[in-house]
């Protein structure tokens, strides 16, 4: 699924709650400290090719350092509504368009 765009996040190491998961892999992949925010949404998909992903969404409305590019090939900021323009991995589509239509957040 490379080239295709994603949330950044990742794995919940033990012992960890979602949400100081997400905190540790914003520093990792962004180099940010970020206020994790409510829950936004909880998705369950399955891929065809028979990988399956539980993914959980937070609100982050503050953080503190610069944006640093750690790990991904490109990275964007964009606005809600231009979203769907982007291609995201079939896990992310649904949120995607909920976003972009005002549904959420």
């Amino acid at each position: 699924m490379a080239l295709q765009w994603e949330f950044p996040g990742g794995k919940i190491e033990p012992g960890e709650s979602p949400e100081q998961a997400l905190a540790r892999e914003l520093d990792e992949e962004l180099g940010i400290q970020a206020a994790i925010g409510a829950p936004v949404t909880h998705i369950r998909h399955n891929y065809r090719h028979g990988g399956a992903v539980d993914l959980q969404f937070f609100a982050v409305h503050e953080f503190a350092g610069e944006i640093e590019n750690r790990i991904f090939h490109r990275l964007r900021w964009v606005r809600l509504k231009d979203l769907p323009g982007y291609d995201f991995l079939a896990a992310d589509r649904g949120l995607v368009r909920d976003l972009a239509a005002g549904k959420l957040l």
